[in-house]
């Protein structure tokens, strides 16, 4: 049964943000207090907490119930629920750092996640991929969310040019509705930085009820991993600074070029004309000569 609206995880601390403006003077004070000291909030008692944002404890209590909540016992129980996800994210690090900086942090974090996906290669598993795509009479390339929807789009971006069959889907049921069809020469490949898109997980199970070999890209030992028939595993640790990009999805493209390229390299005859029709559509009608590269 679906969550009722009390049983359901609220951001507490949302809820408060959109509230400020509506508090009163000892309450801008318990706020205040919340968001410098959490900690303290969900391991201490009302009368602790009322001393130090010095206020009463009704007013604590009173604070409590504009927040939706019947008392102090509840508000705390919602607060560390919503604190769970970590202080890098109530107290994020937001010192000041120069373009210099920047540029140079982004740049060593994407070849730290290039060394580290090229040190954790399956090269058996990468081989046995590269099999199984040559020979697919259909390619499926699921993902979703803003990072594996785009990597999706990337695997048939460098598989279509090779003379493969191969379609995406950032759609939950149109992905469970594919893997349904999908016929036993076919080939599902699924991405996740993180493993635990459920509904992913669906559609790759259902694709093995009817013998569908399906790839994950994705960390080890997750739940898309173990619905797979196999993975390529990619298993990055993620920085503490919450404004930068993941630097994963370097990995991930990376690994798509090196599959695309095996691939590719199985089917060199066709895919060498299907390489060269694209190419001789885009001299006559956009490039001047060959050497740029295949697709804007």
């Amino acid at each position: 049964m679906p969550a009722t609206v009390s049983e359901r995880q609220v951001d507490i601390l949302a809820a408060l943000q959109s509230e400020m403006e509506n508090l009163s003077r000892s309450e801008v004070r318990i706020a205040e207090l919340l968001f410098a000291d959490t900690e303290f909030a969900v391991n201490s008692s009302i009368i602790e907490l009322a001393a130090r944002a010095e206020v009463s404890p009704p007013t604590v209590t009173r604070f409590c119930r504009r927040l939706g909540c019947a008392s102090y016992s509840e508000f705390k129980v919602k607060l560390a629920q919503t604190t769970y996800v970590g202080s890098r994210y109530l107290q994020p690090d937001s010192r000041d750092m120069g373009t210099a900086e920047i540029a140079e942090n982004i740049v060593n974090r994407a070849q730290t996640a290039l060394y580290q996906m090229h040190q954790a290669l399956d090269l058996a598993a990468l081989d046995k991929v590269a099999d199984r795509l040559s020979q697919a009479d259909m390619i499926y390339a699921f993902g979703s969310g803003g990072n594996s929807s785009m990597i999706a789009d990337e695997i048939q971006n460098r598989l279509f040019r090779l003379g493969l069959r191969v379609t995406t889907s950032a759609d939950h049921e149109m992905q469970l509705m594919m893997a349904a069809s999908a016929k036993s020469p076919d080939v599902i490949i699924a991405s996740s930085i993180s493993g635990r898109n459920m509904p992913l997980v669906k559609a790759l199970e259902a694709a093995s009820d009817y013998k569908v070999f399906s790839v994950a890209l994705t960390r080890t030992g997750s739940p898309l991993s173990q619905a797979a028939s196999i993975t390529l595993p990619i298993d990055l640790p993620e920085g503490v600074n919450i404004y930068k990009p993941t630097a994963a999805r370097f990995a991930y493209l990376a690994l798509i070029d090196i599959v695309a390229t095996m691939v590719a390299l199985r089917l060199k005859d066709s895919a060498t004309e299907t390489l060269r029709r694209i190419k001789h559509q885009m001299v006559t009608h956009r490039d001047e000569d060959d050497k740029d590269a295949l697709g804007d």
